[in-house]
């Protein structure tokens, strides 16, 4: 049995803290083997520092991925890519820096994490859904057949694509992006899946973002630099998983914790 945990787009420094206060606590409690977040967003909602990298491996992550956002701190990301368990989209094309795949065994189980990014609107990258086939398929062939997914996409069709496209042959399939989450959690032919987790960050504005800009943008159509709050509520959306030892996912839930409610968390 593999107890894995999931967190959705970490968005800036709130979506960090919230993260520092209660992550350790939330391992314990589930005792998970392992947790792996999208952190694409994590140095104020724009990439990745190796700063900001370190204290979340040090508050308990163990794998990082990415999307649309992993470049926007090159010169860091290239080194995280090239020297900890830090993903970006696997179909970029083959040249590119880093790898989308990461390999571990936990309990005695060989278990690959995959990062795709999807197409509809956003950076030109190569079909996600062949690129998926042709990978777990190779895993399979070596003998990997647990294999969880974090396709970082905006279209929910895309999404659900991938589901009937892999359903039964990977063991979770997590969307990012829209920073909204989704109530959608299902087991199929035990595969678990939701279309998006949801952001771990501010939470009483838009995306994570402060409200000025974004509004701005849709009253005028000119956009300036959106920025974080410096003060804001936060939550931490985080789903997880128990996938035994077929790869199967046998139970997989959502907690949705708080900042400003210490004694509530959601259990979805």
């Amino acid at each position: 049995m593999i107890k894995l945990g999931f967190i959705g787009d970490i968005v800036g420094r709130p979506g960090r803290k919230i993260i520092k206060d209660r992550l350790k606590s939330i391992k314990q409690e589930y005792q998970l083997d392992c947790v792996v977040a999208n952190t694409e967003n994590a140095s104020h909602g724009f990439g990745l520092t190796i700063k900001n990298g370190m204290e979340l491996f040090e508050y308990g992550i163990d794998i990082f991925t990415g999307g649309n956002h992993t470049w926007d701190k090159k010169k860091d990301m290239i080194t995280l890519l090239q020297t900890k368990p830090v993903l970006r989209p696997a179909n970029y094309p083959d040249e590119v820096v880093g790898s989308g795949v990461y390999t571990t065994i936990i309990n005695d189980q060989k278990i690959a994490i995959i990062n795709l990014m999807g197409m509809y609107g956003m950076p030109q990258v190569l079909n996600p859904f062949r690129y998926a086939i042709d990978m777990v398929e190779k895993l399979h062939k070596d003998g990997i057949r647990h294999i969880f997914v974090d396709f970082h996409a905006e279209s929910t069709a895309e999404k659900r694509i991938m589901l009937e496209l892999l359903k039964g042959k990977v063991s979770a399939i997590c969307g990012t992006h829209t920073h909204i989450g989704t109530d959608d959690l299902q087991i199929v032919d035990d595969t678990f899946y939701v279309t998006d987790v949801g952001l771990t960050g501010c939470r009483d504005n838009i995306i994570g973002m402060d409200s000025k800009e974004p509004i701005q943008k849709a009253l005028t159509g000119i956009s300036g630099h959106f920025d974080i709050p410096k003060s804001c509520k936060t939550i931490m959306q985080m789903i997880i998983l128990e996938i035994d030892n077929n790869a199967k996912t046998t139970n997989g839930f959502k907690l949705k914790i708080y900042n400003d409610k210490p004694n509530q968390i959601l259990k979805i």
